[in-house]
């Protein structure tokens, strides 16, 4: 399950569109759930999400 927020940060002109994705990843040693949270440019979500 993931989820993502979408915001601009423009630093003048040429600002990159930022997404904040919030991952679910199962911890090896003890197989609970953790949260990871990352600002990804908007055009390498699917990266992201794909690891």
């Amino acid at each position: 399950m993931a989820k993502k927020a979408v915001a601009t940060f423009a630093a003048g002109k040429g600002g990159k569109k930022m997404v904040k994705c919030i991952r679910m990843d199962k911890s090896a040693k003890t197989g609970a759930y953790c949260f990871k949270e990352e600002l990804v440019e908007e055009s390498k979500v699917k990266e992201y999400f794909a690891k």
